[in-house]
């Protein structure tokens, strides 16, 4: 099946190529071929956002059938998926069929679709693919955390984080395969950053960190925080893309307001978020309160400073209403004085955050920071709650398999 270009309705579409061809269809070779002014090409992949396909390569009709790529079937929408099958003579069950293999029961191959014929099975093997990520390694923490590493179909490896708590079941997910930020405390900022990650490979993150924790404490997921490898508004279709399959009624039916999204301060994509009105939770890794500290430790603070950060995030609230929480790490003799902490009252004054997270520093081999004194990090929580700022110390949890707050990176 291609995607070809076709004008007119529903009822009367003609399939052709030029002016006034704007929408698109799925399609047979044999149409393909009979395409009024078709140049010899396929449209191997589906219409990416604003309607039009990516074009990942063109072909002649005669080589296409011996060097096509097979499109990903999770790439195609219930109603894509519909016309498929209308297009084998199939009925339209048959699509939300296989859309809940897909979404629900979380088949690793089409042979696992076992309320279909054998022989359409094969026809969907022959006509697609379905990759999916699949857990390489498995380490277990003395406090409970279990950090994977996930191997992805073209051999990338990306981390993930089970956290259990008694209230809680929260999975840790990464959105990029490493990360181009280069935030000087984080062991992935000093990855390169290899590709983004698919919206069903964030998904298949999801499902298989469940898994675990329903195997490891018989309790499903109850909480997700995008706060893994990558930065999440620089890779933002896939997130919200995974994020409407993991809430949605036909695929995980998870709450949004379960989920959190890290960012390390993109404004421009703050912004969009606001704009595109979403509903889950906002997190901002602040880690210092002025421009001068927060330039030498996150380079992304020089092209998105404070002040358009504090922007972004008023304009966020005022579309959304959504909680915005502030993470802060305390580093030894660089943000956590008195004054850091007037400063970073003053922040948290100019935005209507919910709450600031105060977290412990976890070495990495490429940093000097420091972890501060016990009775520093006290004296500092002492100074934000006395100016009546909803703080909470957060302790770090697999900092022994190195699972815990920028300690992601791959490590064997």
């Amino acid at each position: 099946m291609f995607w070809l270009p076709c004008k007119g309705g529903r009822d009367g579409q003609t399939i052709g190529f030029g002016k006034g061809f704007r929408s698109w269809v799925l399609g047979s070779e044999a149409a393909l071929a009979q395409c009024r002014g078709a140049p010899k090409i396929s449209y191997l992949c589906p219409p990416a956002a604003g309607g039009l396909p990516r074009l990942p390569q063109k072909t002649g009709v005669k080589e296409m059938q011996t060097k096509t790529e097979k499109m990903n079937i999770r790439q195609l929408s219930l109603s894509e998926l519909e016309e498929y099958f209308e297009t084998l003579g199939e009925k339209k069950f048959r699509a939300k069929q296989v859309y809940e293999w897909l979404w629900q029961k979380h088949a690793h191959g089409f042979e696992d679709m076992t309320n279909l014929s054998k022989e359409l099975r094969q026809r969907l093997a022959e006509g697609f693919s379905l990759p999916a990520l699949k857990v390489d390694t498995t380490q277990y923490s003395a406090d409970g955390t279990v950090k994977s590493r996930f191997r992805t179909t073209d051999n990338h490896m990306v981390e993930g984080v089970l956290i259990p708590t008694d209230e809680r079941k929260t999975a840790c997910v990464s959105s990029q395969i490493g990360c181009s930020l280069s935030c000087k405390f984080c062991a992935t900022g000093y990855m390169k950053r290899q590709r983004n990650l698919d919206f069903d490979e964030i998904y298949d993150e999801v499902v298989l960190i469940n898994d675990q924790s329903e195997k490891v404490y018989e309790k499903k997921l109850t909480n997700i925080v995008f706060m893994g490898m990558g930065e999440p508004l620089l890779n933002y279709k896939n997130v919200l893309k995974a994020i409407e399959r993991i809430t949605s009624p036909d695929g995980l039916a998870m709450s949004p307001r379960r989920i959190t999204v890290s960012t390390a301060g993109v404004a421009k994509m703050i912004r969009q978020l606001g704009d595109d009105k979403v509903k889950f939770k906002l997190a901002v890794s602040l880690h210092a309160a002025n421009d001068q500290k927060r330039n030498e430790i996150m380079p992304i603070n020089e092209t998105n400073n404070i002040k358009a950060l504090v922007e972004a995030l008023n304009y966020f609230y005022q579309q959304t209403g959504n909680e915005i929480t502030f993470e802060y790490i305390l580093f030894k003799d660089f943000n956590d004085s008195k004054q850091d902490a007037d400063e970073l009252v003053r922040l948290y004054r100019q935005v209507p955050a919910d709450l600031v997270n105060i977290i412990e520093y976890n070495p990495i081999d490429q940093a000097l920071f420091e972890k501060p004194e016990e009775n520093a990090i006290a004296a500092f929580m002492q100074h934000l709650e006395k100016n009546k700022v909803n703080a909470r110390l957060r302790r770090s949890r697999g900092k022994d398999i190195d699972a815990a707050c920028g300690q992601l990176a791959n490590k064997e």
